[in-house]
């Protein structure tokens, strides 16, 4: 499992995520492996997934094979590329999918994206939430939420300082975060 985290404030957008990778009781801390980034680079978004290791790549994947430039600016921009992606999962990526109350097939990720244009978090039905300050997804997303709250008023602290004060508050709580971190910051788009 992962823990990921973002903030936006002050004109500029940070997200960060541990390095821990975990296949159900076995832990490998970064220092054991060597693609152990959690978050991927796609044009001028950052994306952090949690969930299952291959739904990173997958999407990866799937984002580096569009044409043109991947712009993920609104939810309803992030939906259009979601619905494409879960279809791409049954066909190209051999994924099981799985079918809950909801009526709607999950994906199984929780996905955490940053970009100038704000703080998206889709989930594994294709829900997306635009955030106005922060959220965290995983599994030291409580711990990760409740740091991020006590901190985001502060004025000595900037958008990277409180996302990573989140991941280390998870990392000291949850068995399914550790450290070391990685994080990237980028300046925000003002946009109407």
């Amino acid at each position: 499992m992962s823990t990921v985290t973002a903030v936006r404030k002050n004109g500029y957008i940070a997200i960060a995520c541990d390095t821990l990778i975990k296949w159900g009781s076995e832990k490998n801390a970064a220092k054991h492996v060597i693609n152990h980034n959690k978050i991927m680079t796609i044009g001028e978004n950052y994306i952090a997934v949690t969930g299952p290791a291959a739904g990173y790549h997958a999407l990866k994947h799937f984002f580096l094979n569009q044409e043109g430039e991947v712009l993920l600016r609104s939810p309803e921009d992030i939906f259009l590329y979601w619905r494409d992606f879960q279809k791409a999962l049954k066909e190209e990526y051999f994924f099981e999918s799985k079918s809950e109350e909801s009526g709607f097939e999950t994906n199984t990720l929780d996905v955490l994206l940053i970009n100038p244009y704000g703080i998206f978090a889709v989930g594994s039905y294709r829900d997306i939430q635009q955030f106005a300050h922060y959220y965290a997804y995983g599994a030291g997303n409580e711990y990760a939420l409740g740091a991020m709250f006590t901190q985001y008023d502060n004025p000595n602290l900037d958008a990277k300082n409180i996302a990573e004060i989140g991941i280390n508050a998870a990392a000291e709580f949850s068995d399914s975060t550790a450290l070391p971190l990685i994080s990237h910051v980028i300046k925000e788009v003002h946009h109407d």
